[in-house]
């Protein structure tokens, strides 16, 4: 046949597809469009040649159908063949235009992202020994995403915004922050809005553990008065600085700035705001020079917390364990114990550090049994993984009812946890702060075991305790607590 007939005679399968589609026969319309694509993929096998894309209408007729396929499976409801028919489009060489090629690359992407459907790896028949092969929908649309920033860095494509925004949600749920982070710094200047970059990076650097990067990214940003509505970023700011004593100051005046950015436009955010007021204010009381004044502080503290429950539209666990939290220091153990039931409700029993909250005000309220069986029921629903600080507590609770030796069994429980973690973790990045946690653990239960070998006089087990802790932290203060305690006693 010449290409003048083939043309005419794939143009009419395309009619008879956009028919069908007008008709909603969706099934039949993918089954013909189909068969154009076959048609050219069975005469053609090594592509599509320069003579034959050189007919323009065939050419016209091919781009179409290679975008209305995977679109046409999609309103079928069968999101495997609409997955398959874009890897197809990208595959297979059509002869696509690079704009044509990138809408297909975002659009596979996308629909990788929130399909809600788990794609098979797919299958490169001319892959490279050694070369990457996605093994599922996050990584292939990320693969994707970051085609598509190169081809914008060399210019074969218009920026689109949107790309970005994708590519941060897939490595954030993935747990890439700190690629995230390189992806946004590599952009050119006047891409991306300077306050945009600069919340993007802080909450990269954030979610990583790099508390100071993220803090002085805001305070460039924070700097500028000029910079109006920057209520998410003074929030931010000040939930670090919440986490830093010694910034907590600057932070009481980033949650002051935004309480007066809301003045009553959000109730929720104005909420968050007075919690964390509530949390910076106590921290900062902690560290006052006069009674007086710790208790201003204090008073000011609970203060902001409850106004932060009163305002919430939806009822915040963490406004609800900060509340709970601030009235057990301040011994005010009848309305903390409230708020920690509420809390345990509101939660359905999903977080261990509520039930250890729960323990501790009733240990506060000298009813040690209700507490050790409190952290006992929690140990039977909690992976091992999870059971660190639910096992000092308990040995906590046992020193408390002077049943040390069995305070000595839970603490050689804790650390034989500690040690199998330890191993299984490795040096894995992602496991970077779970290392930390259980780092800091250890040299807690260390020094809690040393502390019971020594009011038992077992003083060479006392040793032992403070040798391993040394290993670990040489300059730790509560070791130095715990090696004068041994050496006063003895």
């Amino acid at each position: 046949m010449s290409m003048h007939a083939i043309s005419l005679l794939l143009e009419a399968i395309f009619l008879k597809v956009k028919s069908l589609q007008g008709l909603g026969q969706f099934e039949e319309a993918a089954q013909s469009c189909k068969v154009i694509l076959d048609t050219i993929e069975t005469a053609l096998p090594e592509g599509i040649p320069e003579s034959v894309s050189a007919d323009c209408k065939l050419q016209d007729i091919l781009n179409k159908a290679v975008e209305l396929l995977p679109e046409l499976w999609k309103l079928t409801g069968s999101p495997q063949e609409a997955i398959l028919s874009y890897r197809r489009a990208l595959l297979y060489y059509w002869n696509l235009d690079t704009e044509t090629t990138s809408k297909i690359e975002k659009e596979l992407a996308v629909f990788l992202l929130y399909s809600g459907s788990d794609a098979s790896p797919p299958n490169l028949r001319s892959q490279v020994d050694g070369s990457f092969v996605p093994r599922n929908n996050i990584e292939e649309a990320i693969l994707l995403l970051l085609i598509l920033l190169r081809k914008f860095a060399v210019k074969k494509i218009e920026w689109d915004p949107t790309i970005m925004y994708h590519l941060s949600f897939a490595l954030s749920i993935s747990g890439e922050q700190r690629a995230l982070a390189h992806q946004v710094e590599e952009l050119l200047p006047g891409i991306m809005e300077r306050r945009e970059r600069y919340s993007i990076l802080a909450l990269c650097y954030h979610g990583e553990g790099e508390e100071m990067i993220a803090l002085n990214l805001l305070r460039n940003l924070l700097f500028n008065r000029g910079n109006p509505d920057c209520v998410l970023e003074l929030l931010l700011a000040s939930n670090i600085c919440a986490k830093n004593t010694v910034c907590v100051e600057e932070g009481i005046s980033y949650a002051s700035r935004a309480l007066s950015e809301l003045c009553g436009r959000c109730n929720q955010m104005e909420s968050v705001a007075n919690c964390l007021q509530g949390i910076l204010l106590s921290t900062q009381s902690r560290s006052v020079a006069s009674d007086s004044e710790r208790i201003s502080k204090q008073s000011e503290a609970l203060e902001m917390l409850e106004s932060a429950e009163k305002m919430m539209i939806e009822r915040d666990p963490s406004i609800i364990f900060h509340l709970s939290l601030e009235n057990a220091e301040q011994r005010k153990l009848d309305a903390a114990l409230y708020h920690a039931k509420q809390l345990l409700k509101l939660e359905a029993g999903s977080s261990v550090r509520s039930y250890i909250l729960l323990a501790r005000i009733l240990s506060a309220q000298k009813r040690f049994v209700d507490a050790e069986n409190v952290i006992n029921a929690t140990l039977d629903q909690t992976g091992k993984w999870d059971q660190g600080e639910l096992l000092r507590t308990k040995a906590k609770l046992q020193i408390a009812q002077g049943q040390l030796k069995k305070a000595i069994e839970t603490y050689t429980r804790l650390l034989a946890i500690i040690q199998i973690q330890t191993k299984s973790l490795g040096a894995g990045k992602k496991l970077a702060k779970n290392q930390r946690n259980s780092w800091s653990l250890e040299m807690e239960t260390w020094h809690d075991l040393a502390n019971v070998y020594t009011s038992l006089s077992q003083w060479r087990d006392a040793e032992v305790c403070l040798s391993k802790s040394k290993t670990l932290s040489p300059y730790s203060a509560s070791r130095w607590h715990s090696t004068a305690q041994f050496f006063d006693v003895w």
